[in-house]
């Protein structure tokens, strides 16, 4: 089975995707498109590891794919699906469950922050969810994973268990004609200027969806006054802005928004503070303002007219869970054979 040059990557379906979700991830899934063959999927499986409310997951999940589609994924070049019409990300999650060791498990820092000090009462699937995230992976065989700093660990993962399955079952993976080994080492993908946007009140904490205070991120879905009135709002200090990239080391709030700015334009920061470098604020956030508006507003726009069409949405997912599972399937069975499994 040859190995083609192959990016998977998935978005939960948990509401509110924001600045953060498009600059951290869904523009860096466009750009991809160009130079590789694209698996892009929403993980709803991955999503019920903590209690989601039905009616809107499935809201989500859609929301989500539009997000997708407005952004300028091509759901005909590329493959778009939710992860749970295809089942053999279920399946090799398990085969994984047996491949993976409780300790690679617990040093997972995610794992420990969301769970807090009640670990004893959250799901197992919270616990082990890294496995099915490596299961999304391989069962595509992707040799590349577009990532965020805080998903670098799950992908290290990854590539443990890719590299256990193959040591230990490397006598069958080449009694079957597989060569040396089966499965690749997938490699991160890190880009851009603004790989972590922070929130809007806070510099110091990561632009997030479950933030109690809605002015805290600016929504893929918010209108040109919302976006507007949240970045005037925006926490700053007092001073000018530096001339160059030293003069943001302690302004974290200040680096934020300069990063936002050189992500949404396409530049660099050190670029921006040629720009504006010991202007006041209120003049970059102004023309701040004027970029996010021109970027963001027609995909929240198209965004509304697609989620507004669910049988449109419902039909690029069916035909993208038909596309991926044929691949996964190819790759499971590849799997059984060499696991010892006895199949049809």
């Amino acid at each position: 089975m040859a190995l083609k040059q192959r990016v998977f990557s998935g978005v939960q379906p948990t509401g509110n995707l924001h600045l953060g979700n498009y600059l951290g991830a869904i523009t860096k899934f466009v750009a991809l498109q160009e130079s590789y063959d694209c698996i892009y999927c929403v993980v709803d499986m991955h999503a019920i590891t903590v209690w989601q409310e039905p009616h809107e997951l499935s809201h989500a999940t859609r929301e989500v794919t539009a997000a997708f589609l407005a952004c300028g994924i091509d759901p005909k070049k590329h493959i778009v699906f939710n992860q749970s019409q295809v089942a053999e990300h279920a399946e090799l999650a398990w085969v994984f469950n047996c491949v993976a060791r409780l300790g690679w498990l617990n040093r997972m820092t995610q794992f420990k922050e969301k769970a807090g000090k009640d670990r004893e009462n959250v799901s197992v699937g919270l616990y082990a969810y890294p496995n099915l995230m490596a299961a999304d992976i391989l069962v595509y065989r992707a040799t590349h994973v577009p990532v965020g700093e805080d998903q670098k660990q799950h992908l290290e993962l990854s590539r443990d268990i890719a590299q256990k399955f193959n040591i230990d079952y490397a006598a069958s993976i080449n009694n079957h004609g597989y060569g040396e080994t089966f499965f690749p080492l997938p490699e991160p993908i890190i880009q851009g200027p603004a790989t972590r946007v922070m929130s809007l009140r806070d510099g110091s904490k990561k632009m997030s969806k479950s933030d109690a205070s809605d002015q805290s991120r600016i929504n893929l879905t918010d209108d040109a006054d919302a976006i507007a009135l949240k970045i005037r709002r925006a926490k700053t200090d007092p001073h000018a802005l530096p001339s160059e990239e030293k003069g943001l080391e302690t302004r974290p709030e200040a680096e934020n928004l300069v990063g936002i700015y050189a992500a949404l334009n396409d530049t660099t920061k050190a670029q921006v503070l040629s720009e504006f470098g010991g202007g006041q604020f209120s003049t970059f956030k102004s023309a701040l303002v004027d970029l996010a508006v021109a970027k963001l507003g027609p995909i929240g726009g198209e965004m509304k007219r697609l989620v507004q069409d669910p049988v449109y949405i419902d039909s690029i997912l069916a035909d993208g869970s038909q596309r991926a599972q044929a691949i996964a399937a190819e790759t499971m069975k590849a799997v059984k054979d060499i696991v010892g499994f006895v199949r049809r």
